[in-house]
């Protein structure tokens, strides 16, 4: 055995005996000293000694100056010497066992105790002095000796489990350095102090290991804390990487040793921290090309199976792809499964809207990094995917989904056939459609901001003295130039402007005066400028002459059905809806019975059937509404709503304005009456039978009758989903609109049978359709009447509707699900109050 090595043991068996039976200061202090020559801050013990004691007997002295903490142990030496050199063991000492002794003591002291929280800011003096990062350098550094996996297992698990072990052992008396918030933002500062000293150990000509690291990074970003370590990593690794290949290198060589289970939440937690796709190049390097398992995370998990992050993100993603040529036929490949996915009719049926919308800005900004030869290569790939989803998403029912196919088809045809004629789709121009434009703009090739932005203030800078120049030169001119040139700048702005508000167009031929001269006009009639006059006057006359309306009711809506714009008429689509809506109204059974006939009959287009179903339900709004409101209706102004009528073109005297005698009377009556006590006066509403309850039948039951039957031209079930939504939504109106009447209940359970036939359609638009009829009938059919006539059905819906709020795709329909589910709560809930005694 070696004498020397004997020596130290001796040495640290004498010390334990003499720090567990002595009570005197000095020879404690005397002993500690001796020891203190083995730690690494002195030169006088020589290396074989310093490792004997670092490996085999410092955790053994550690465990035994913890077992003598106490207030009077402490107090031994009364000006702290003892408990100074106490701290400097664990301050001093190589940090790996140092550490693990602190948290073995901190987990077997039982309850508060002098002892838990004296160990707990010695932990907390450990981390702020940065011995986490020396902890992490040791394990980094050249092993000459064999390592043990399980102890650096264990200490992996304390280094990124401390704010746990220490919240559930500390509880309420925790330390704030030692709360998540804090606790890994401190650690990702260490981690970057320890990959300075690994580049340190490089440019010295040492071998290195940065698999601990690595592995602290993976299982503090497994367990969501990627953001707090991150956000603190990867702003100082940005400056670190930027002018140095051997930072570069490095943090390559930490990305590439996180073990496989914790790839995606580091690759995750990094795309998102990075501001920029250079930044990310530097990061990362070539790691997508070199790990299959970070390749599928970076071009298929984070672009197919998740659709939560955001633009910015997405742009970092891609543009690393973009950045190095050895990525980017993955980013080509990419755009070819985003296309393929994106056109598939079974993902547009089935994906959420969230989920198309991120498909389709991936696209966008995928073309956007493409160049032109490149694009080129792949044109006929891109042209047929592009050709199958334009035709699936223009299918949709969904305006949002159609917009979007409308969009992205516009951008590729331009990128792959910049030469040919641009394909352009009328759609709506909202902040989607302009941030889904944005992105499609080609990527730069270099940062040209500082470029682009100095010659656009050139000219702001010299405009002044231009100015001043041409001023002069005019100022040279004799004086009878200057005169001519003011008399060519004379204007009449002075001048107060005549008001023209009350003029009217002038016309050859007046207004018809009668229906039969409405239909006549609008059948027949040559004249264009009195099938104008015809559709214009239509509404008004409909409601001053019910009688006249009645006889020729049908023969005016089918005339108004089929009619088509013969010229260019301001809103004639609204003109011939209101029209068609006043005759439903003024008869409301004859017509209701011709138009719900018309839904299912042959050769009508898809606009027309919609448009049948428009005005029944604005028709039975009208109905359902009370008389003096839908007087106010038909005599309001076109832009008030869609059922109001156009405002007749009576001129007002001063006689119709000035005040009735009788409200006259009425003001001085009150003004000369003294009352003691006056309530807030209150206007009585006014109340009538409701027209709709006798109609109601009309209007709804034909439309369920033939709605699983397909014509040659007209499948509800097949192609013509679009109709079914629309369908399905006008039911769920006018069961609304059909409150307090006493069809409501067979209403309700034939709406209800309807819903159960439809309730697993593929088309979001037709479930909500379907959900919101659901919460129709909840609504109108009275409590009573709900229970005692439809308790199988509800009981049947309500399962239905939690299944629907759990696991569909669509949220909008899970929303619905839940107001629906609401209703049902609150009719149990009234129910029962009403049978409580």
């Amino acid at each position: 055995m070696n004498p020397v090595l004997s020596a130290v043991r001796l040495t640290v068996q004498e010390a334990i005996h003499t720090l567990s039976s002595s009570e005197d200061a000095a020879h404690i202090l005397s002993t500690l000293g001796t020891l203190k020559r083995y730690l690494g801050g002195t030169e006088d013990p020589a290396l074989p000694e310093k490792e004997e004691f670092a490996t085999i007997h410092f955790s053994v002295l550690l465990r035994c100056l913890v077992s003598k903490l106490s207030p009077g142990w402490l107090e031994l030496s009364p000006d702290g010497q003892l408990e100074q050199l106490w701290e400097s063991f664990f301050l001093e000492g190589p940090p790996d066992q140092a550490f693990l002794v602190l948290m073995e003591a901190i987990e077997s002291t039982a309850g508060p105790s002098f002892r838990l929280m004296k160990m707990a800011r010695l932990l907390e003096t450990f981390l702020s002095k940065g011995r986490v990062a020396a902890l992490m350098e040791e394990q980094c550094r050249p092993q000459t000796k064999p390592s043990f996996p399980l102890f650096q297992e264990t200490l992996l698990g304390k280094v990124v489990g401390l704010p746990d072990l220490l919240g559930n052992r500390l509880q309420r008396d925790n330390l704030t350095q030692f709360f998540p918030q804090n606790y890994f933002p401190l650690l990702g500062r260490e981690v970057v102090q320890a990959l300075k000293a690994v580049v340190d150990f490089l440019q010295g000509g040492l071998d290195c290991s940065v698999s601990f690291v690595s592995r602290v990074l993976g299982k503090v970003c497994i367990q969501g804390r990627k953001k707090e370590i991150l956000g603190v990593l990867v702003p100082q690794l940005t400056v670190l990487t930027q002018d140095s290949c051997l930072w570069q290198r490095v943090c390559w060589r930490l990305v590439e040793q996180v073990p496989d289970r914790a790839v995606e939440a580091v690759l995750t937690g990094l795309v998102e921290a990075t501001p920029r796709p250079e930044v990310l190049s530097r990061l990362l390097g070539n790691l997508v090309v070199k790990n299959k398992k970070a390749q599928f995370v970076m071009t298929r998990k984070l672009l197919f199976l998740q659709y939560q992050y955001t633009t910015p993100m997405l742009q970092s993603l891609l543009g690393y792809l973009a950045v190095d040529s050895q990525r980017r036929p993955l980013l080509t490949q990419v755009l070819k499964e985003l296309l393929e996915t994106w056109g598939n009719s079974s993902a547009i049926r089935h994906a959420p809207l969230e989920q198309q919308r991120y498909v389709s800005r991936a696209i966008l900004v995928c073309l956007a990094h493409l160049r032109e030869p490149e694009l080129q290569d792949i044109r006929d790939e891109l042209l047929a995917s592009m050709m199958a989803g334009v035709k699936c998403r223009l299918d949709s029912s969904l305006p949002a989904v159609r917009r979007l196919g409308m969009i992205v088809a516009e951008v590729i045809s331009s990128r792959i056939h910049p030469e040919g004629p641009p394909l352009k789709f009328q759609y709506e121009d909202d902040e989607m459609s302009r941030e889904l434009l944005a992105l499609a703009n080609p990527w730069p090739v270099g940062d040209c901001s500082s470029e682009a932005g100095g010659p656009s203030l050139a000219p702001v800078a010299t405009e002044p003295p231009v100015e001043t120049h041409e001023k002069t030169v005019d100022s040279d001119a004799p004086p009878a130039q200057l005169q001519g040139s003011d008399s060519e700048l004379d204007s009449d702005d002075e001048f107060i402007p005549y008001d023209m508000s009350g003029d009217k167009e002038l016309k050859s031929r007046k207004e018809p005066l009668y229906i039969r001269d409405c239909v006549e006009a609008l059948t027949i009639s040559e004249d264009m400028e009195r099938w104008e006059a015809s559709l214009k006057v239509l509404e008004g006359l409909v409601y001053r002459s019910p009688e006249a309306t009645r006889e020729v009711s049908v023969e005016l809506a089918k005339v108004l059905l089929h009619l088509e714009e013969k010229t260019c008429v301001a809103e004639f689509e609204q003109l011939r809806q209101r029209a068609l809506v006043a005759v439903t109204v003024t008869d409301p059974e004859q017509v209701a019975k011709y138009l719900t006939s018309q839904f299912y009959g042959l050769n009508y287009s898809l606009r027309q059937r919609m448009d049948i179903l428009d005005v029944l339900v604005l028709a039975a709004q009208a109905l359902s509404r009370p008389r003096s409101l839908q007087k106010l209706s038909q005599h309001s102004s076109p832009g008030t709503g869609t059922l109001c009528s156009p405002t007749l073109a009576v001129p007002q005297t001063d006689s119709a304005v000035a005040p009735d005698w009788r409200a006259v009377v009425e003001e001085r009556i009150r003004s000369k009456t003294q009352r003691f006590s006056k309530g807030c006066p209150r206007k009585e509403l006014s109340g009538g039978p409701n027209e709709f309850n006798s109609v109601a039948g009309y209007f709804f039951f034909p439309l369920l009758q033939h709605f699983d039957r397909p014509l040659v031209t007209f499948d509800l079930l097949g192609d013509d989903q679009l109709v079914l939504g629309r369908l399905t939504h006008a039911l769920a109106s006018l069961m609304y609109l059909a409150v307090n009447t006493t069809v409501a209940v067979p209403m309700g359970k034939a709406l209800l049978e309807f819903v159960w036939a439809l309730r697993f359609h593929v088309d979001t638009y037709v479930r909500r359709g379907l959900l919101s009829a659901v919460s129709s009938v909840l609504l109108s059919v009275p409590t009573e009447r709900l229970l005692g006539d439809l308790p199988d059905e509800l009981l049947e819906a309500r399962s239905w509707l939690a299944d629907v709020a759990e696991k569909d795709v669509d949220q909008d329909c899970r929303e619905l699900a839940m107001r629906a589910l609401l209703l049902l709560e609150r009719l149990r809930d009234k129910l029962l109050s009403i049978s409580s005694p």
